[in-house]
């Protein structure tokens, strides 16, 4: 098995406990995608699950995507992330993952070389862990595409991102509701 879709189907916490028992067998999984299974995803099945990730070497692109997992369920994957040395794809958008979710995340994102795709969008995570990640884009050689549109990162957070992104190959979306009706009012 080396690509497994599992989005919209409401797998729960329980579900994500079974689930967690047969990826560990799946050490081929390249990729592996869990979006919209919303809130019935909580933190406590996604410490189960989480767990088994480091076992599946292979696996590059994780969707984990509208699942609610928030700071809690956040914290136990940054966890195994720097074990999963070839995951280049991960989505995290809709996770309510806030501030404290962003602090476990910025402590290892530097140790995920594989690292090219981020997605971070609609997370409330604040000005000030925007400014922090600024400060650790260096530590991320490739990773040439970060979405943090929609998170009330601030002005301030903003340019310090763009300014740390200068040179960068690809994609930077920093741009929430407010910033884009600001653009198409100046149209």
């Amino acid at each position: 098995l080396v690509y497994l879709n599992l989005s919209h189907n409401y797998i729960g916490d329980a579900g994500a406990e079974r689930l967690a028992g047969v990826l560990g067998q799946c050490r081929e999984l390249v990729h592996l995608n869990l979006n919209g299974n919303f809130m019935n995803f909580g933190p406590s099945g996604a410490e189960s699950f989480v767990g088994v990730l480091a076992q599946v070497a292979a696996l590059a692109h994780l969707d984990l995507s509208g699942n609610w997992i928030g700071p809690r369920g956040t914290k136990c994957l940054a966890g195994v992330l720097r074990q999963s040395t070839a995951l280049a794809h991960l989505d995290l958008s809709y996770n309510d993952i806030g501030a404290g979710g962003a602090d476990s995340l910025a402590g290892v994102l530097g140790q995920c070389r594989e690292l090219a795709h981020l997605d971070l969008g609609h997370n409330q995570i604040g000005p000030a862990w925007a400014e922090s990640l600024a400060g650790g884009l260096a530590q991320c050689p490739v990773l040439d595409q970060l979405y943090l549109g929609y998170n009330d990162i601030g002005t301030v957070g903003k340019g310090r991102l763009r300014a740390s992104w200068y040179g960068r190959a690809s994609a930077l979306w920093l741009e929430d509701e407010e910033d884009v009706e600001e653009e198409e009012e100046k149209e």
